[in-house]
């Protein structure tokens, strides 16, 4: 039986796992941590639940695809539900936008709400559906590194598609050309943090990113998002995937064409085949000192992070629902300061998800579980302490004038993430979320592939190499190096 090692436990890394003994490999994960899921995990506040990092689930059919590869039936390990809404847009003027799931309901709330024609809106989707049409099967299912890719017969009608979609231009200008309105550009700019970029300089390809969301769906898993890591754990563990917690792997074997399995604290372990599922920066660096390291991609701009504030609140707000946006009043500005100056701006963009508004015993009775997220840049050695401090305050701040209440009289717990806990945590390098950002038209190219060139059975998953970061994503990628391996 051929053996796989697979370093570090994230969802990319357990979907991996899965897919290697879904074809007889024995398969053994490595993790430094003591629990699975890297970014995708949980802790507790008292008695309030958070889920670690991510916080919007979308095509829950890429999760469903593993229990049935298993020849599992999903329901019996892992349920969700549909939501009516993805978020609740806050503008200070006192405007809220609803972002119904149901595109028609959504483009005549936007016309109710901003004047701008519902079949303007509803145009704008079907472009984006036409981006994802026609970029899935080049861009997101296959390697970009591959020749095989480019001989694909979807090759064709994607390249005759090209000039439609706005790849020479940037998500903004695109956003103003088809919308004009400042809010609704506003709204649609925003998906450009679903990877940790900059809408003013991401290519307007990324406009594909609504279709996700406003035409795949939003969901919410029964038990929070931390059980997406758990039901996966779980059907890893029944197809004899071995994971070995609280164990550091401290090098990748090899000789100069083949790997030849790990060396951890504790021990070596030989493999046929080993898929870091750990930050490329630190695999390189860490795991394999004496390899020469692909320095243009390690040196590529790094995404944003994320400052987050976990707070236990002792009483409810009925005008909040699971997702909530709280806009700045200068949206250039904030992705000036993350991208030029590295800091945050005094008035931030403000993510709040309150999953306790679907899962009750998230929070005590007449409580709420917030997970406030505002853009932070990646850690560049700034005095971050004082840039908490200073950004707490305007956070509290801002919420308090939008909600009319004096917010920091009903926090009970309180937790902060930064840049750097971040890093020390998952190893993500300078604690960026997505690896490196999307500011560049070219950017999908220049992504670490997911093989190494040169020593064969060496492969790599997760959010820092193609097709990029997030749990969509993540498990696309595991998909790929999975084909990749079986190939």
């Amino acid at each position: 039986m051929k053996k796989a090692i697979v370093v570090g436990s994230g969802i990319a890394g357990i979907a991996s796992a899965i897919r290697l003994a879904t074809t007889g490999y024995r398969v053994i994960v490595f993790e430094a941590g003591s629990q699975p899921g890297g970014k995708l995990s949980e802790f507790w506040l008292g008695p309030y639940r958070f889920d670690f990092g991510p916080s919007l689930f979308t095509l829950p059919e890429l999760v469903l695809e593993l229990f049935q590869l298993a020849g599992r039936d999903p329901e019996q390990y892992f349920t969700y539900k549909s939501l009516s809404e993805a978020n609740r847009y806050h503008f200070e003027d006192g405007t809220v936008v609803i972002s119904y799931t149901n595109p028609q309901k959504f483009a005549a709330e936007v016309e109710d709400k901003l004047g701008v024609p519902s079949g303007k809106v509803l145009n704008y989707l079907d472009h984006s559906r036409m981006i994802h049409r026609y970029t899935q099967s080049i861009f997101l299912h296959r390697s970009l590194h591959r020749i095989g890719s480019y001989l694909h017969p979807d090759l064709l009608p994607s390249l005759a598609h090209l000039p439609f979609m706005d790849v020479f231009s940037t998500m903004d200008r695109a956003n103003q050309r088809r919308l004009g309105d400042a809010k609704l550009v506003q709204i649609f700019n925003r998906f450009a943090t679903y990877n940790g970029s900059s809408p003013y300089k991401a290519p307007g390809i990324l406009n594909i990113i609504p279709s996700l969301e406003h035409l795949g769906g939003a969901y919410f898993p029964t038990g929070g998002m931390y059980s997406i890591t758990t039901s996966l754990h779980r059907l890893a563990g029944e197809l004899g995937v071995e994971f070995h917690f609280n164990e550091r792997v401290e090098r990748i074997d090899h000789t100069n064409t083949r790997v030849t399995g790990v060396t951890t604290d504790r021990g070596a372990y030989a493999a046929d085949v080993v898929i870091s599922n750990m930050d490329i920066v630190p695999t390189y660096r860490k795991l394999l000192p004496g390899l020469p390291a692909p320095e243009r991609i390690l040196r590529q701009e790094r995404s944003s992070s994320a400052l987050v504030f976990y707070w236990g609140i002792r009483r409810r707000f009925d005008n909040l629902g699971l997702h909530n946006i709280f806009f700045s009043r200068d949206y250039p500005q904030e992705f000036d300061y993350l991208f030029n100056r590295h800091d945050i701006s005094d008035d931030p963009t403000i993510y709040v998800n309150i999953s306790s508004k679907e899962a009750p015993d998230d929070a005590p009775e007449g409580g709420e579980n917030w997970f406030v997220l505002i853009n932070a840049p990646c850690d560049h050695g700034q005095d971050w302490d004082a840039m908490v401090r200073r950004t707490r305050q305007n956070v509290l701040a801002k919420l308090g004038r939008m909600l009319g209440t004096d917010l920091s009289q009903h926090i009970e717990m309180e937790e902060v993430l930064d840049p750097r806990r971040l890093e020390a945590k998952t190893f993500s390098y300078k604690g960026a979320l997505y690896g490196t950002s999307s500011n560049s038209r070219f950017s999908a190219f220049f992504r670490h592939p997911n093989f190494h060139r040169d020593i064969r059975g060496l492969y790599f998953a997760g959010g820092s190499v193609h097709p990029g970061g997030g749990i969509p994503l993540c498990l696309m990628s595991a998909r790929i190096t999975a084909n990749l391996i079986a190939q």
